[in-house]
């Protein structure tokens, strides 16, 4: 269960990445979008209702999931570069993903809120000097993190639920 939950395992972030790593990251932000819509564009309405596992997300579930983490993760940066270790909120995604805007709201709609955060995000994260990745903010799953790990863990975060839906794809050879 832990391969299809983990397709490309746990997260486990580079410490002190050198730029060059820390380019590698944020290159990969723009591709987000492109990479989920190419993977999504030819399903069906009533693919998209299949869990990627035995009680896990819909694929259109993943979607909406990760166009609202990124929404959170964008804030949760502007609140690390703006106030002194800030508290990064949690929220329920769980339940998220039970709210009526999962199931009734297209994915292009999410796709699309991705291209527009993401966006915003590169001129932010293409503006902060190098000291700025050391600033720190402090998470209730992994605890006082830089912007660096909370970047890689952006990064992670999406390559892993679009993991889970070329697995499924995959195994259900559409």
């Amino acid at each position: 269960m832990d391969k299809l939950r983990f397709p490309m395992g746990q997260f486990a972030p580079l410490l002190n990445p050198t730029l060059e790593e820390r380019r590698s990251f944020i290159d990969q932000i723009p591709t987000i979008a492109i990479t989920l819509r190419s993977l999504v564009m030819g399903l069906q309405p009533d693919q998209l209702q299949i869990p990627y596992r035995p009680e896990g997300w819909t694929i259109q579930q993943i979607v909406h999931h990760i166009a609202d983490n990124d929404m959170n993760a964008y804030l949760r940066f502007k609140r690390a570069l703006t106030e002194d270790e800030p508290m990064s909120q949690t929220y329920r995604e769980d339940l998220w993903a039970e709210l009526s805007d999962y199931k009734d709201t297209p994915i292009e709609t999410s796709i699309l809120l991705l291209e527009l955060l993401h966006s915003r995000f590169l001129i932010l994260i293409n503006s902060l000097s190098p000291e700025d990745f050391n600033r720190r903010l402090k998470t209730q799953a992994l605890g006082k993190i830089t912007i660096d790990t909370a970047l890689q863990r952006l990064v992670w975060h999406n390559q892993h639920h679009i993991s889970q839906i070329k697995v499924l794809i995959d195994h259900k050879g559409w």
